[in-house]
């Protein structure tokens, strides 16, 4: 008699033995390879020591990195990144004159780090943003969150009051139009900051002291 053994379950078993397939899930094979399907975009102007925070989501990926200000400047990049580095006269080199559609000092920058990659998803922040603490008092990876959001669908024509009805455990609500319910192709996965809303200057002059504090766990 063959009796399993260890912690693996009985079709882990099987499927160690020969007796059957596993069917590998692609977006999750994705997911688990994300390195190799994502670069990381970063506009900066100063020292990326900064990085370092990231560290642990972001070692394993290639890193584009968009110098603004003077080209001659030294930029402090961690030892551990893996990196090719950019700045204003590679911008005017690759566009010749067509440059000036990339603006100095201006977020556009990072649109050079997107032309240049050449993977199929690009995560992007800027160099005064952090991982937050979720609800659970663990740190969120939100490069997962966003690569999970561009593999799955949206639903940008009908809105669905349980959000995201394609994570694990969620479903669509009643009247949800069975028609629109294998969604569209989701092309842009867009987070929101904590500890500062995004607001025009004269809404941002008039409240400065208003801060959001509370992490919300959904996807519009």
């Amino acid at each position: 008699v063959d009796h399993f053994s260890g912690n693996k379950s009985p079709i882990d078993n099987l499927i160690n033995k020969g007796g059957l397939t596993k069917s590998i899930n692609p977006a999750e094979q994705m997911l688990n390879n994300l390195n190799q399907y994502m670069d990381i975009v970063i506009p900066s102007i100063r020292d990326l020591d900064f990085l370092d925070v990231w560290r642990p989501y972001l070692e394993g990926f290639h890193l584009i990195l968009v110098q603004d200000g003077d080209p001659d400047r030294y930029l402090k990049i961690p030892s551990w990144a893996d990196y090719e580095l950019y700045n204003r006269r590679d911008i005017d080199v690759a566009l010749a004159h067509q440059s000036w559609i990339i603006r100095k000092n201006d977020a556009s920058l990072r649109d050079f780090g997107f032309l240049v990659s050449h993977k199929t998803f690009i995560y992007t922040f800027d160099e005064d943003c952090q991982p937050v603490v979720g609800p659970d008092g663990k740190v969120v990876n939100p490069i997962i969150e966003h690569a999970r959001n561009l593999i799955s669908p949206s639903t940008p024509f009908f809105f669905n009051t349980v959000y995201d009805p394609y994570r694990d455990g969620s479903d669509f609500v009643r009247g949800f139009p069975y028609s629109l319910r294998a969604g569209v192709a989701t092309a842009v996965s867009h987070g929101l900051w904590m500890h500062n809303y995004d607001y025009d200057a004269p809404t941002q002059l008039l409240k400065v002291d208003e801060k959001n504090e509370r992490y919300v766990d959904a996807t519009l």
